[in-house]
């Protein structure tokens, strides 16, 4: 069982109709890390490894962030900043997906300055109910995480409606 939710695409309760969008996106995202190699899926994991720790998010957080198995422990977190790639698993996959779609919309929103990505991340913002975009994203379902990338990719909320 993931900490996240029994079912992480469940869309019901998601503002925007995401159930064919994240379908087709499920479909794409196992398709190119079915064809990643090894060294390759291992450089993504340490990638995103190093974003999460540079927004502050805490290892109890990480694993309910990327739908990681309820039984991961922190120090199994340091393996994947080391040379184990994430899970084959669909709901881990498809946050990553997510969470490169957001750090993507970052670089181009704040193209001078990386810096600004984090402190924008634990910022409280009105679109989110005067929470921070981690707190949205840590709500536990995917939702979270799709809202805050709509916020930041014009072009990813243009699909959705």
């Amino acid at each position: 069982m993931h900490t996240c939710c029994a079912n992480p695409y469940d869309t019901n309760s998601c503002k925007f109709s995401l159930g064919p969008l994240v379908a087709k996106q499920k479909r794409i995202v196992m398709n190119i890390m079915a064809k990643m190699s090894e060294a390759e899926r291992i450089e993504l994991t340490r990638s995103i490894m190093r974003m999460l720790d540079d927004w502050g998010v805490v290892a109890a957080d990480i694993v309910q962030l990327l739908c990681l198995p309820a039984t991961t422990r922190s120090r199994h977190l340091q393996r994947y900043r080391q040379d184990t790639p994430f899970p084959d698993d669909e709901a881990t996959i498809t946050r990553v997906d997510h969470l490169i779609g957001i750090a993507d919309a970052l670089r181009t929103t704040f193209p001078r300055n990386a810096r600004m990505g984090p402190v924008w991340m634990r910022t409280p913002h009105r679109r989110f109910g005067g929470r921070t975009p981690l707190e949205t994203m840590l709500q536990g379902s995917l939702h979270g995480l799709i809202s805050v990338r709509a916020e930041l990719d014009c072009a990813y909320a243009w699909q959705l409606a």
